[in-house]
C-alpha cells in the first residue's frame, strides 16, 4: 500500500528591517511584528491538518516562524541547514542601483554571470539541498505532513527544480510570497503534486525586508 505524505515549505513572516538591507544569513533579523501575526495566521490555517513535524532553518525568523506551528502540534521544531537562506556576496549591503552596492565599480564583476550566480550560492547547489531537507521531513512524517520554514529564494529555486524549469530567473516574478506555502505532495517517494497557497493572504515577493 503507498504512502501520502504532504511537505509544506513555508516561507518565513515579514522581518524587521528598517534599514533595507540584504540580511540574507546575517544573525539577529527577527520577525516584525506583521511578521509574528503572519506566523500566527499560519498556524491557525493548518490546526486541523496532520502535522507531526515541523522543521526549521536555523536563522531567527524562521525559528520564530516556526514557533507557533510546532506549538500548535504539540512537537519540537527540529533545525535543519539545508533549509537555510542562499549564500550572498551581497549581504549585509543595501542592493540597489541608485542608493545601493551596485553604485560601486569594485561590486560590478560578481554581476558578470546571472546564470550561476556569480553573486552567491550557485542554483543547483541550492536545489539539491533543499530537495534532501524536502525528503528528510518526508521520512520525518511518512503518511502524515511536514513544514518546513525556509527563504524565498530556497523555495522558489527547488520549486522550479522540480518542475523541470531552468533555475535563472527574475526575482520580481518569483510566486513565494511572505508566509506562503508551496505544498510537495508525495506518494512513497515519488513527488506527485505541487500547489501554493497565501494563508497570510497575498504579498509582494519584492517588498524590502521580505
Amino acid at each position: 500500500m503507498s504512502t501520502r505524505t504532504l511537505v509544506h515549505l513555508l516561507r518565513h513572516g515579514e522581518v524587521h528591517n528598517p534599514d533595507g538591507i540584504l540580511y540574507g544569513r546575517l544573525p539577529g533579523f527577527h520577525l516584525s511584528e506583521r511578521g509574528r501575526a503572519q506566523a500566527e495566521t499560519v498556524a491557525k490555517s493548518l490546526v486541523d491538518n496532520d502535522v507531526v513535524a515541523v522543521v526549521a532553518s536555523p536563522l531567527q525568523r524562521a525559528q520564530e516562524t516556526a514557533t507557533p506551528i510546532a506549538a500548535a502540534h504539540g512537537v519540537d521544531i527540529v533545525t535543519e541547514d539545508r533549509l537555510i537562506e542562499a549564500d550572498n556576496r551581497f549581504e549585509g549591503t543595501r542592493f540597489g542601483v541608485g542608493d545601493g552596492a551596485l553604485r560601486r565599480p569594485a561590486n560590478w564583476p560578481l554581476m558578470r554571470d546571472p546564470f550561476t550566480p556569480s553573486w552567491g550560492e550557485p542554483y543547483l547547489r541550492i536545489a539539491h539541498r533543499m530537495l534532501a531537507a524536502a525528503h528528510r521531513a518526508r521520512e520525518l512524517a511518512a503518511g502524515h505532513e511536514a513544514v518546513c520554514v525556509s527563504h524565498q529564494l530556497p523555495i522558489w529555486t527547488l520549486r522550479r527544480y522540480l518542475l523541470g524549469q531552468r533555475l535563472w530567473h527574475d526575482p520580481r516574478r518569483r510566486q513565494c510570497a511572505l508566509a506562503s506555502l508551496t505544498t510537495l505532495e508525495f506518494t512513497d517517494q515519488e513527488l506527485t503534486g505541487l500547489r501554493y497557497r497565501e494563508p497570510a493572504g497575498a504579498g509582494d515577493p519584492r517588498v524590502t525586508g521580505a
